[in-house]
């Protein structure tokens, strides 16, 4: 059974303050007015994710060693790793696209499980250190941009291409990025932040264990942001257990997230205008941009591809930035209708965001491969980095806006007498 029975919650999508229930594991408390899940319950909140963390980990770096793939073009061969693309951009000359890829398919993925190791062995620890609430801060930060499944995708994209121009061989590396993502998924589904944040603080790890300790009853309620706390405090306060700045909603947050949408809309032209790369073989080839790509894979028969491409390199980046100014004209209005549609496209918006990465990372594994001189040749071209840094805006301004000002604005929100019990489901 749960034990987070009675503890209040304010769900981040629509501000609702929510009472727990006490439930069985395996069931999903929701929010009773937008059906966000406000807290999944898990038999082994703290040993089954450690024990899948921990293998997904070890695959990892024994993934980042081998192999990936390997191209043979008229006697002459070529190898790759996973992160070979990143030094190929730094050869084309783009600094940026090498550090992004670095970060999204190397850095972050490692980075973000050895913290998930560290603090989930560390609190079953006799004495678990004070810093551990620090590292479970970053990693909860670090969620959105781990992209290795999205990296494959894109792996398998390029594959499709280069054996139309080469013999390609599959490296174990392929196969070992297979297992690290199934076993992330899983190590994903089996984590759950908010029942780590309750072992630490019950262990006695807090941030700042003095913090609203003062005059409680002049403060109002807040939800911390990362922790998911809720406590009496005035905003900007730190969080007791993790540290973070208390705010009722995210500070500046239309603001931000007009700025953001200002400059992806921007990039957005050049990113399909200019060529993302450029191919040559045997002399012959020219530019290709985004929507030549797709229309590359329609003429030779992937439509499956073409409609994949098309979607997430085309589609989503323009749903992403239609649908904020949708979202954020709504709040300027104080408009409540479609406030659950809204909410949902909102929840789509964040889960769509980092896949449309995939043209990058396809470049990425091309540039790194073909490089054959005369015979054949691919480097990367002005529009990927465009096109790279839509989606990164998008990214960061999906994460800065506060869903909760639709709401707000458009019914008054209910006060900390008038919580609900959150709804179970399985």
């Amino acid at each position: 059974m749960s034990t987070c029975a009675g503890k209040l919650r304010v769900c981040d999508d629509c501000g609702l303050l929510v009472r727990m229930p006490r439930v069985a594991a395996g069931v999903d408390s929701r929010c009773p007015r937008c059906d966000a899940v406000l807290r999944r319950h898990r038999t082994s909140p703290l040993h089954t994710p450690l024990a899948l963390a921990l293998a997904s980990l070890i695959l990892c770096l024994i993934t980042l060693s081998t192999p990936f793939l390997t191209v043979r073009l008229l006697g002459r061969s070529r190898e790759s790793q996973v992160e070979s693309g990143a030094w190929a951009f730094a050869h084309d000359g783009l600094w940026v696209l090498s550090l992004v890829l670095l970060a999204t398919v190397v850095l972050v993925p490692v980075l973000r499980l050895s913290l998930r190791v560290v603090v989930l062995w560390g609190v079953q620890m006799r004495r678990p250190a004070h810093w551990l609430a620090m590292l479970l801060r970053w990693h909860e930060h670090l969620g959105a941009w781990s992209m290795l499944e999205v990296f494959l995708f894109g792996a398998l994209v390029s594959y499709t291409r280069l054996v139309d121009l080469a013999e390609v061989e599959l490296g174990p590396a392929v196969y070992g990025l297979a297992a690290v993502v199934l076993a992330m998924v899983a190590a994903d589904a089996a984590f759950e932040p908010q029942a780590v944040w309750d072992a630490l603080e019950s262990r006695g790890v807090m941030a700042h264990p003095a913090s609203h300790a003062a005059a409680p009853e002049k403060c109002g309620l807040i939800s911390c942001h990362c922790c998911r706390r809720v406590v009496p405090a005035r905003p900007g306060e730190p969080c007791a257990r993790c540290g973070t700045p208390l705010h009722h909603r995210k500070p500046n947050s239309r603001t931000r997230c007009w700025a953001l949408i200002a400059a992806a809309a921007i990039l957005y032209v050049p990113a399909n205008l200019y060529p993302v790369m450029n191919i040559i073989a045997l002399g012959r080839g020219g530019p290709h941009t985004i929507m030549g790509g797709v229309v590359e894979f329609i003429e030779t028969g992937f439509w499956p591809l073409a409609l994949i491409v098309f979607t997430a390199s085309v589609a989503v980046p323009m749903l992403k930035l239609v649908g904020l100014m949708v979202m954020l004209i709504c709040i300027r209005q104080r408009s409540a209708r479609g406030l659950r549609l809204r909410t949902r496209m909102y929840r789509l918006i964040e889960v769509l965001g980092r896949w449309s990465m995939i043209d990058v990372f396809v470049v990425a594994v091309l540039i790194a491969l073909v490089r054959f001189g005369i015979l054949a040749s691919i480097t990367a071209e002005v529009g990927a980095a465009c096109f790279g840094a839509v989606v990164i805006l998008t990214m960061l301004a999906a994460e800065a806006f506060d869903p909760r000002l639709m709401w707000d604005v458009a019914q008054p929100p209910l006060s900390p007498r008038r919580e609900k019990m959150a709804a179970p489901h399985e």
